[in-house]
């Protein structure tokens, strides 16, 4: 089967059909039975386009935020050029950069299979990482999607007030539902 080319608007970078993808819109998932979660269904789509097909999310901790990340597999091909990127930063500006950490950091994601629906487990030591309770809130971000525990991102400071707003109404909205 050919692989057919595109470009990733977010980044402007060319690749492969299965490649970058850009992470859109919102979503929250209660835990579910078996502690499983739901990969919204504005994301399914695109993390299994980005991961050539297959049903696999990869997640990892936010290298700076308090929260978790989300991508498919053709996020990891870009991996090296971030790297030399950032190692070229580092030394203009005269830091330190260890650059097996940050491939240990980059290339370290767990890959969480998810089905039909978008139902995933969530792994115990991400679950800590990430100081996930109830449920978590998906956001898209681009190359990747941010995945909060809802309390953490409510407590985020200036900047956040759109991911906040949105995951009230997310979590107002299941609320409904259950109500009916």
């Amino acid at each position: 089967m050919g692989r057919g080319w595109s470009l990733s608007s977010s980044s402007g970078v060319f690749g492969v059909a299965g490649g970058p993808s850009n992470y859109v819109g919102q979503g929250f998932s209660p835990r579910g039975e078996k502690g499983r979660f739901v990969l919204p269904s504005d994301f399914r789509a695109d993390v299994r386009d980005a991961s050539d097909g297959q049903r696999i999310l990869c997640i990892d901790k936010h290298h700076r935020l308090p929260c978790l990340v989300g991508f498919g597999l053709s996020r990891s091909e870009q991996f090296a050029a971030d790297i030399d990127r950032e190692e070229d930063k580092a030394l203009r500006l005269g830091l330190d950069f260890d650059r097996d950490m940050r491939a240990a950091q980059l290339y370290g994601f767990h890959r969480a299979s998810f089905d039909d629906s978008g139902r995933f487990v969530l792994p115990d030591h991400l679950a800590e990482l990430g100081q996930v309770e109830d449920g978590l809130f998906f956001q898209g971000g681009g190359t990747q999607i941010t995945i909060w525990n809802p309390r953490i991102l409510l407590e985020m400071g200036p900047g956040w007030e759109a991911a906040q707003a949105g995951c009230r109404a997310k979590m107002a909205d299941l609320a409904k539902g259950k109500r009916k």
